[in-house]
């Protein structure tokens, strides 16, 4: 048999790069800009010479291209560190942009982050005024595609991230896993997939894309899903045409709670005393009963336009547009002889039909691409186990959360971090100024400055609620005083005319305050 001899070039024996070539590849690769995806094959060769230099030149992956997301790039680049965001959506604020419609309950000058105003400031952009407050259209117009515009390349649209790991190693391998890079993979919108690495990751992918069910017990409501095209999990904009016909006139369920079930409720309100909205009609459906607390701060939430948000809700219910259903957790969703819904709480009772479903019972994270991962999160809320006592609305009797930094948002996994909305995993109450100081303090633990990181920066503005959402789901026996307890199952119309509502405390909480 004939054998075909293939001569080595002098920098290759058989195939293998040669160590004094790898050795000027790694210096090539070393010095060169970090523009565009960085070769797999040259950062591999390059990573096994010298696993304790390659890490400082990659760059920090940020995941979300978001309020948070951008804050975090702007910050590592003012210290001189590399980010690259990736963002699944086509845009900057692909999140925010879904609730374009609603105003937020913080004025311009606490969603501007400091250092992404700085990186602004040469484009010649000026930050509106600091006293009033942006809607998700404005926030996305005026600031986030701004941002995104300036930090260029670094950012990079279409591209969701699949999965997180240390590159050689999956979840169970110990040996020399700190000195290992982050492996990402990516799915581009086009279809191509792509492995990147990273010195660093930070997840600022939010919660949105994962709302929690109607389902009283955390799953779907039995028929939830076959029911799909009746039922969304975003307050409705009542602005566009096509929703506004949508609701008009009609029987609408609100499920939940917060803030944003205010909104839908006040917008609903709205809706029934325009001219082309008459018989519109909420029921808004608790969990808990009505109490001081059920319409948050009011004059004492230190955000006066959260606390008048919630008042704005009070007033919806006051004057007959809406019905509150108290003690009802939703275990199905069926459809009656007419096409219209009916929900039937786990204890069997049935409330009369509506046409929609509007769900606002809060978001969960999306672990799925970080199961590679080690995580250290809290069992019940699925935030950082050293944040969720902070923020756990079981242990909460007020709505204060105080500022936390890196030490709080770390894993048993060095150098990745959850921040913003995700880091508080099931827990409401995030602020963007609570995202903006996070990052601060991430950026500057990753650069090295721990007296920096350590240092906090920020006052969170209290609620004026007392009583965590938690408390109020307690078995009677164990809620403390008797106020905060589960109530017995009832319908409650608010409203000119209409009985009035049990007295069970003063505004401005149950528990005392």
């Amino acid at each position: 048999m004939l054998r075909h001899h293939r001569e080595c070039s002098p920098g290759r024996r058989h195939g293998v790069l040669h160590p004094g070539r790898r050795s000027e590849r790694l210096r090539l690769f070393l010095t060169r800009p970090l523009r565009g995806p960085i070769p797999t094959t040259a950062l591999l060769e390059s990573f096994a010479m010298s696993p304790s230099t390659i890490p400082s030149r990659l760059p920090v992956v940020v995941i979300g291209a978001g309020p948070i997301g951008l804050a975090a790039a702007a910050h590592l680049i003012e210290r001189g560190l590399e980010p690259l965001v990736l963002e699944a959506g086509p845009a900057a604020g692909a999140a925010v942009r879904e609730w374009a419609h609603v105003r937020l309950f913080s004025t311009w000058g606490e969603v501007v982050d400091p250092a992404a105003e700085k990186l602004l400031a040469p484009t010649g952009w000026t930050r509106p005024d600091a006293a009033t407050y942006p809607s998700g259209g404005d926030w996305t117009q005026q600031y986030l595609q701004p941002l995104a515009d300036v930090l260029g390349e670094r950012v990079r649209f279409g591209a969701r991230v699949t999965g997180v790991s240390r590159a050689g190693r999956d979840r169970i391998v110990d040996a020399d896993r700190a000195a290992q890079p982050f492996v990402v993979h990516v799915h581009h919108a086009d279809g191509r997939e792509e492995r990147l690495f990273a010195r660093a990751v930070i997840d600022a992918s939010g919660t949105w894309t994962t709302p929690s069910p109607a389902g009283g017990s955390g799953l779907p409501a039995l028929g939830e899903r076959t029911e799909a095209d009746r039922i969304t999990y975003r307050v409705p904009d009542l602005k566009d045409p096509a929703v506004r016909a949508r609701y008009a006139g009609k029987r609408t369920a609100v499920i939940g709670s917060g803030a944003s079930a205010f909104t839908a409720l006040a917008y609903l309100a709205d809706l029934a005393q325009a001219d082309d909205g008459a018989g519109t009609k909420a029921v808004w459906v608790l969990r808990r009963g009505i109490s001081g607390s059920t319409f948050g701060g009011g004059s004492a939430d230190q955000l006066p336009a959260r606390g008048a948000l919630g008042q704005a809700a009070k007033a919806a219910v006051d004057h007959g547009y809406a019905d509150a259903v108290t003690g009802f957790r939703t275990g199905a969703i069926e459809r009656d002889l007419d096409g219209r819904l009916v929900l039937v709480a786990e204890d069997g009772r049935r409330l009369d039909a509506v046409d929609e479903v509007v769900v606002l019972t809060g978001f969960r994270p999306d672990l799925s691409f970080l199961s590679e991962i080690r995580l250290g999160l809290d069992e019940r809320l699925q935030a950082p186990v050293e944040l969720a006592p902070l923020i756990d609305p079981n242990q909460h009797s007020c709505g204060t959360v105080y500022p936390h930094g890196h030490r709080e948002l770390a894993h048993p996994e060095q150098d990745i971090y959850l921040v913003g909305m995700k880091s508080y995993g099931r827990a409401p109450t995030f602020l963007a100024m609570t995202g903006y100081e996070q990052v601060r303090s991430v950026a500057a633990a990753i650069d090295g400055d721990t007296a920096s990181a350590d240092r906090v920066e920020l006052t969170l503005p209290d609620t004026g609620v007392c009583g965590g959402a938690g408390l109020f789901d307690a078995p009677e026996d164990q809620a403390a005083g008797g106020c905060c307890v589960a109530p017995a199952p009832q319908l409650i119309q608010l409203g000119v005319g209409a009985p009035a509502a049990p007295e069970e405390t003063a505004a401005g909480g149950c528990c005392g305050s």
